[in-house]
């Protein structure tokens, strides 16, 4: 399970847009967005880094944190 610290992510679109963005990187991929604490928690077989990148392609720079 990774964590990513998405302080960019205001409302219920970017949340979507970004859970959207988790899903076409990894289709299998487990995400649960908080949109209150700004954190997005991902089960996934890609690499953080992949992850990550998809994240910050859609728009949101992000800072990883392994749990």
């Amino acid at each position: 399970m990774y964590e990513f610290d998405i302080k960019s992510m205001t409302c219920g679109h970017c949340a979507s847009t970004v859970e959207k963005a988790i899903k076409a990187a990894d289709p299998e991929a487990s995400a649960t967005i908080d949109l209150t604490a700004r954190t997005a928690r991902v089960q996934s077989k890609l690499e953080p880094a992949a992850i990550k990148a998809a994240i910050e392609k859609a728009g949101y720079p992000s800072s990883f944190k392994h749990i």
